[in-house]
């Protein structure tokens, strides 16, 4: 599609893909404008510059731009030429460590603009001058001051307050949204436990040989001070009421995916709160004391990727995990209280698949070397706390676990609480690690952490809770079917339960735009391939923006895809609207009816769905032409 991009130097024409994102726009966009980079231009919505477009990482679909649309395009003050020659010298020293372009999280955007200081009153006893002055006792406070940490409660810093005490080094102060100067070289950088390839020291490459220079440092690990994210904030308490419906009905633990957002928290100096608008869950199997991913598997993937692609086109995307370890204790409604000091937070194995999990979802920053500096992925467990009532508990990995994770130094231990070292291999190099604490005299001291460290120096304590008005972004008051759950709750995911779903509201925008917004609906519509990019990115905006829902809900209804899938589900409806249980006969009629009906409906948006059968004896759902059940495995034919 064509998007025209207005400047001070004209009108623009630049051709870009449907899943094209903002941040490849702005590439495409930088020897037009003659800009140094593509940070320095600045987008706008409309020729007020007033609402800037800066969701980088989102597609332009999502954004609500469509074919033909004008934006207006500018270049930063900061980034414009001056008039007086600059000293590039150290410019160039420092050139191969900046990261050329980095897709900031919209909301470090925005705290960037803000200094951060802590307002205080003037003290009545203490400061003796007049009103428009000040002094060391009504003077502002640094985001990161140690004092005042200490006397709200607040154990961890925040990233923003940390990046601002490491700034505060070079003599930069206050809003700090211009970047660095160019004398001053990125500050954050990533722990690295690896050996350093291509050494120019003159010895063979590792494995064949290594010197001071390539091999890692020496390791101690500290409890980290600051932390990527300040608190978790559940949009809805059904949110995580869902979740333990499972385990009330059978009596196991369940795990999911959190998708939605990150947001300024104020309760923190410059804090960022993840609040998490929908729990996806994953096929797993299940069982009274733990749970089994197929994570890495290219089926895992490809359900994950259905879930990451919704959850874009609301504006979203995966913030964390979740999963429950829940013990009843005989008494009504208690449960054991597992997790606590003298025991662990999370185990080993938990922390392991944490470390991974955000290895897999680096934060981006501008202020790091690599481009990247930690990460915002979120672990929660739903387990019991010291009065036996259900809890919940939040944490995150240090930088220093991914670093260890990534070098693949750490592996999971028998004993819950303890975290073992690797052994060398002829691939692997494990230095001396060390980790430190206070002995019986309180005197610090350091120990080996071989072959064994407490789990507890990996990780970072996050608050969570839930919002004092709540405003979740899926509205919907009938919650569409869960995926995963056939063999709990006896009900399908296929044509007819959206049928079911959307029952009249057809002619009704405004109750349809209600029904549309739920994210499992629209995770099974992606799956589907029924409707196109553009009527999933309508789905999206009818969430993400609810003020203008009914205007893109009636272009959705007048969209071919959509006409496809009123089609879709016409044909398929009279087998499975009779039943919960989806059965192979009913699965089997529902998916030749999406066949029959996409491949006969005029001008649709994707081809057929992908073949699928159902399990005469668990029901459960299986893709792909397999002889067996995934989840029984039980054979297809008998």
């Amino acid at each position: 599609m064509i998007i025209r991009v207005r400047s001070p130097n004209g009108m623009d024409r630049v051709e870009v893909g449907l899943k094209d994102t903002l941040a490849q726009l702005l590439e495409k966009l930088t020897p037009t404008l003659n800009a140094p980079s593509p940070d320095a231009i600045i987008l706008t919505r409309d020729a007020s510059r007033q609402e800037i477009l800066a969701e980088f990482e989102q597609s332009l679909l999502s954004l609500g731009l469509k074919h033909g649309d004008i934006i207006y395009a500018d270049i930063a003050p900061s980034a414009r030429p001056s008039e007086e020659p600059a000293n590039t010298t150290a410019a160039a020293k420092h050139a191969s460590e900046r990261p050329s372009f980095v897709q900031q999280e919209p909301v470090d955007n925005m705290l960037e603009k803000s200094d951060g200081l802590i307002k205080r009153e003037r003290d009545a006893k203490m400061c003796k001058h007049g009103a428009n002055a000040m002094c060391d006792y009504c003077m502002p406070k640094d985001p990161f001051d140690s004092e005042y940490l200490e006397q709200q409660g607040i154990k961890h810093m925040s990233f923003q307050a940390y990046l601002r005490k490491v700034l505060a080094e070079y003599k930069i102060h206050g809003d700090i949204s211009g970047g660095l100067p160019a004398n001053v070289p990125p500050p954050l950088e990533d722990p690295d436990y690896c050996v350093k390839p291509n050494c120019l020291n003159g010895h063979a490459p590792w494995p064949k040989g290594i010197c001071s220079k390539c091999q890692p440092s020496a390791i101690t690990l500290h409890r980290q001070r600051f932390r990527m994210v300040d608190n978790v904030e559940f949009a809805s308490r059904s949110l995580i009421e869902t979740l333990l419906t499972f385990w009330q009905k059978t009596g196991s633990q369940r795990f999911g995916f959190l998708y939605g957002h990150y947001d300024p928290l104020y309760d923190v100096p410059l804090g960022v709160k993840a609040v998490v608008e929908a729990i996806y869950e994953p096929k797993q199997g299940w069982e009274v004391d733990g749970i089994k991913l197929a994570i890495g598997s290219e089926e895992f993937d490809q359900e994950i990727a259905r879930a990451d692609a919704a959850a874009e086109a609301c504006g979203m995307k995966m913030v964390g995990m979740i999963f429950t370890d829940l013990v009843p204790t005989g008494e009504s409604n208690k449960v054991v209280y597992r997790r606590h000091a003298n025991s662990y937070f999370l185990t080993s194995l938990e922390c392991r698949l944490a470390a991974y999990m955000e290895l897999k979802h680096p934060n981006p920053c501008r202020w790091a070397r690599g481009g990247h500096f930690g990460s915002k992925f979120v672990t929660c467990c739903v387990s019991g706390n010291q009065n036996g009532d259900i809890d919940i508990s939040a944490w995150q990995l240090s930088n220093s676990a991914m670093a260890m994770q990534k070098a693949d130094l750490i592996v999971p231990s028998s004993v819950p609480s303890s975290m073992c070292v690797q052994e060398p291999a002829k691939s692997r190099y494990v230095p001396d690690i060390f980790y430190s604490y206070k002995n019986e005299y309180n005197l610090q001291v350091s120990a080996n952490a071989k072959p064994a460290f407490p789990v507890d120096y990996l990780l970072v304590n996050v608050t969570n809770g839930y919002p004092r008005e709540p405003n979740s972004a899926f509205r919907t008051n009938s919650a569409f079917v869960l995926e995963n759950r056939e063999h709990v709750d006896h009900q399908v995911q296929t044509p007819g339960a959206i049928k079911r779903h959307l029952g009249s509201a057809q002619g009704n925008p405004e109750q349809l735009c209600i029904l549309l917004s739920d994210f499992h609906l629209l995770v099974y519509l992606t799956s589907l391939d029924v409707l196109g990019q553009n009527e999933i990115a309508l789905i999206g905006r009818i969430v993400s923006q609810p003020m203008e829902a009914e205007q893109f809900a009636e272009e959705l209804v007048q969209s071919a895809g959509w006409q496809t899938l009123m089609l879709v589900l016409n044909e398929a409806a009279d087998s499975d609207l009779n039943t919960s249980a989806g059965s192979s006969s009913d699965m089997a009629a529902a998916n030749a009816a999406i066949g029959s009906a996409a491949s006969s409906a005029p001008n649709p948006s994707s081809g057929a769905v992908n073949s699928t059968w159902a399990c005469r004896h668990c029901t459960f759902e299986n893709s792909g032409t397999a002889d067996s059940c995934e989840m029984c495995g039980l054979p297809r034919n008998q």
